[in-house]
């Protein structure tokens, strides 16, 4: 990250390309459905706002020289030197307190041991006690059905995104209150939306991270929401998505299981991320 790795024309637009190629296999399906609703996949388009187009745009990161770069020339965040083009420091600057945002929140999350005995009630507490439905598509259990089993657990919710969702009658169930001003306090490393979110903290500093990073963690994010609505209180059966019943004890324990291998995903993805925005923090407040 200190500017001086220079790509050739021919290396940098073979590494785009092989990009483009990687993202366009992960979402061409979602682009072929020509705007047809879809509960699960399009959360990762809607809640989370990089667009497609923007997705299958490759960044080399901070510190990397594009030689004979013009198609970046204008864009966002790059400006010319006598190399080539590059990600301007200038824009780093401005972005300083972003990446040191980031930094901390990744670091405090990585420190906390993770906690795996929410089991997705998140998403039943949006529902609880509640006429109508994020999705339409029927709840497995029905309304009542789904209202038992939100009564009949302790809801252990951490992530703050998830918890402002929750119906005014599900808030005081919650193990404890949650607020924004608490999230770089409060986030745990098991948590599934606190790992999706590593995508976030990515595509909002681009182009200062690189594209592989971005992309690693928008599979990782994927794979999340998968499980996420599995275990939701939806009938996705129709969809392809085999639920996860974690209103049984097997449920329960197949979603552990499944949320552990992706906090363990989420650990390696999360340090790397942490480095780069450290060093591009101490770049900034050079």
């Amino acid at each position: 990250m200190t500017g001086t790795t220079v790509l050739a024309r021919s290396q940098w637009q073979s590494l785009r390309d092989r990009h483009r190629d990687r993202v366009d296999t992960l979402i061409g399906p979602h682009r072929d459905r020509g705007g047809r609703k879809h509960p699960v996949v399009d959360f990762l388009f809607t809640y989370y706002s990089f667009r497609p187009a923007q997705l299958l745009r490759w960044h080399p990161g901070f510190g990397v020289t594009l030689e004979g770069g013009d198609e970046y020339a204008d864009r966002r965040g790059y400006h010319r030197t006598t190399a080539g083009v590059t990600v301007d420091p200038a824009f780093l600057a401005r972005r300083r307190d972003a990446v040191e945002y980031a930094a901390a929140l990744t670091a405090a999350t990585a420190g906390r041991p993770p906690r795996l005995s929410c089991f997705g009630l998140h998403e039943w507490a949006m529902v609880y006690r509640s006429d109508e439905t994020r999705h339409p598509v029927p709840l497995r259990l029905g309304a009542d059905g789904t209202d038992r089993v939100v009564e009949s657990a302790e809801i252990r919710c951490s992530h703050y995104d998830a918890f402002r969702f929750f119906t005014p009658e599900a808030v005081p169930l919650n193990i404890e209150p949650l607020t924004r001003a608490d999230q770089v306090a409060r986030e745990q490393p098991g948590c599934l939306h606190a790992n999706m979110d590593l995508y976030k903290l990515c595509y909002k500093l681009s182009p200062l991270i690189d594209s592989d990073l971005t992309v690693d963690c928008f599979e990782l994010a994927w794979d999340a929401r998968e499980l996420d609505m599995r275990a939701s209180p939806y009938d996705l059966r129709d969809l392809g998505y085999e639920p996860v019943p974690i209103e049984t004890p097997q449920g329960r324990a197949a979603y552990v299981r499944e949320q552990s291998a992706l906090a363990e995903r989420a650990a390696v993805l999360r340090e790397l991320l942490t480095r780069q925005c450290r060093a591009l923090a101490t770049l900034a407040r050079a």
